[in-house]
């Protein structure tokens, strides 16, 4: 029978996180046809999410039309929804195919880094995205001005560097953790309410810290769309002409129908406490803005855009003509 000692921090430090042992993801999919439909299921939207942000983004990028500051934004938008889905499906239909559960320790840092900064990243886009809404709105003569492409290159570079610099410090301080034995971690990924659990030491403080960056990361966007929109109704609110007010409706809808819908999912996920937690619950919320919502965005954002379709029927026509 054990001492009950407890071992030395540095020793358990040593010997997990230097032989870097591999982490046990539990997973969603079980050997059952009902599992094997719903992962079946689960790869078909994820191909739609690929082709589908891959393809605007693509068609942003060859089509003049759309080289504008929003259509830029958008690009990176997509890009951010795009990445995240590639960093976790494929080791998902990975580890369910082959029969293993295994993920590396290296490999679950960096999937634990890139998936907490391109959401973090996306929060502070979409945030931003909502000055782009203003002034379109409230400014439209001075746009070009106020929204340059320089500005919109300014606005993609902050949200990709900060959430990037943020979440990398948050990735290095947790993998130096000494974690248990046991390493099996109750979700899909390598998210980090599952991988926190797994630390052997109190961590109280680090979570706290988590815990305030995260509110900051949420709050601080929430509080300029909500300033932004404001004027943006007031402006709105004092347009005579009926048909200017249905287009600034309609140019605001798609990005507050997916600012809500990626913050919801997010606060769901992140800002309940985890006593009132469970891993189904995360699970389905990690599926949902993990999956569904990049499946979604190119839909809200081109299904009524005509711009959009122009500028598809142009590419097409292009092509059909040099063939």
């Amino acid at each position: 029978m054990g001492s009950g000692k407890i071992p030395d921090t540095g020793t358990v430090w040593l010997r997990n996180q230097m032989s870097l042992a591999d982490f046990i993801l539990e997973g969603l999919f079980e050997d059952s046809l009902t599992h094997l439909f719903l992962f079946c299921l689960t790869m078909v939207v994820f191909l739609v999410a690929l082709n589908g942000n891959t393809l605007i983004i693509i068609l942003i990028c060859v089509d003049r039309g759309l080289h504008t500051p929003m259509y830029f934004l958008l690009s990176q938008l997509y890009l951010m929804d795009m990445m995240p889905v590639c960093t976790t499906i494929p080791k998902i239909a990975t580890n369910y195919l082959s029969g293993r559960k295994s993920i590396s320790f290296m490999g679950c840092a960096t999937q634990h880094f890139l998936y907490l900064s391109l959401g973090g990243a996306e929060c502070l886009l979409l945030a931003l995205m909502s000055y782009d809404r203003y002034v379109a709105i409230c400014h439209p003569l001075r746009y070009t001005v106020l929204m340059s492409r320089k500005v919109a290159m300014m606005m993609a570079l902050t949200s990709w560097l900060g959430a990037s610099l943020n979440f990398l410090i948050h990735t290095f301080i947790l993998m130096y953790f000494p974690f248990c034995e046991i390493r099996k971690i109750h979700h899909l990924y390598c998210e980090y309410p599952a991988v926190v659990k797994l630390v052997c030491v109190d961590v109280s403080v680090y979570e706290s810290t988590v815990y305030i960056s995260t509110i900051m990361l949420l709050l601080l966007p929430i509080i300029l769309v909500s300033t932004s929109y404001g004027f943006i109704l007031h402006s709105v609110i004092e347009m005579r002409s009926g048909g200017s007010k249905r287009n600034a409706f309609a140019t605001c809808s798609s990005h507050l129908t997916v600012f809500s819908l990626w913050f919801g999912s997010c606060i769901f996920s992140y800002m309940r406490p985890r006593s009132q937690c469970t891993p189904l619950q995360d699970k389905v919320g990690s599926v949902f803005y993990s999956i569904i919502t990049p499946t979604q965005n190119p839909l809200i954002y081109t299904l009524q855009n005509k711009d959009v379709a122009k500028a598809l029927r142009r590419v097409l026509r292009r092509d059909f003509i040099s063939q």
